[in-house]
């Protein structure tokens, strides 16, 4: 045993011995390597082009019709559907608007789901601040109400235009986000 400990003890210190002999002060084998290498270098030189001109190019309209035209649209959408639905759909703009329809829908995450006897209640988290919503309540700017809600989503159904005007519904959901920060 003494034999296996002496023996590993001189390959250390021979190593040590080894590695500390090459961290001598004496660097001018160095110092004229790098002399060499600077002598011997010689800086690429290669000529650059000047720059091509530029020369921007002006579109020039070869009629007044313009093709995001309000009765383009309205065309397009007539022919999609062949009829439109001048109705009855429209959103309340008379009542007071509530705290979650300042903001987006791709802003608010649902967070959490709150249960009390037959009542559900998402938790909706908007910048830093959670907030408690039911069914009935509008969420996002494109006049949403809160149709259902359950453990891991919540849907809501939203007032849009389409392109000829006419308001028609949107089914969204929002889905309980978990995990994330």
């Amino acid at each position: 045993m003494k034999t296996k400990t002496c023996r590993s003890a001189a390959l250390a210190a021979l190593a040590a011995a080894t590695l500390l002999a090459g961290c001598g002060q004496d660097r001018a084998e160095l110092q004229s390597w790098m002399d060499e290498v600077r002598a011997t270098a010689q800086p690429i030189r290669q000529k650059i082009e000047e720059p091509k001109r530029f020369e921007p190019f002006r579109y020039e309209r070869s009629s007044d019709d313009d093709p995001f035209a309000q009765t383009r649209l309205v065309g397009f959408a007539l022919e999609l559907h062949e009829q439109p639905r001048r109705g009855t759909l429209q959103p309340d703009l008379r009542r007071p608007r509530e705290l979650l329809e300042n903001y987006p829908l791709d802003t608010i995450r649902m967070v959490g789901h709150l249960a009390n006897g037959q009542n559900n209640f998402a938790l909706l988290q908007v910048d830093d601040m959670v907030h408690q919503a039911r069914v009935g309540q509008h969420a996002g700017q494109d006049f949403g109400v809160i149709t259902r809600i359950d453990e891991s989503e919540i849907r809501l159904r939203e007032l849009v235009q389409d392109a000829a005007g006419d308001w028609v519904q949107r089914e969204t959901t929002l889905r309980l986000q978990e995990g994330s920060k």
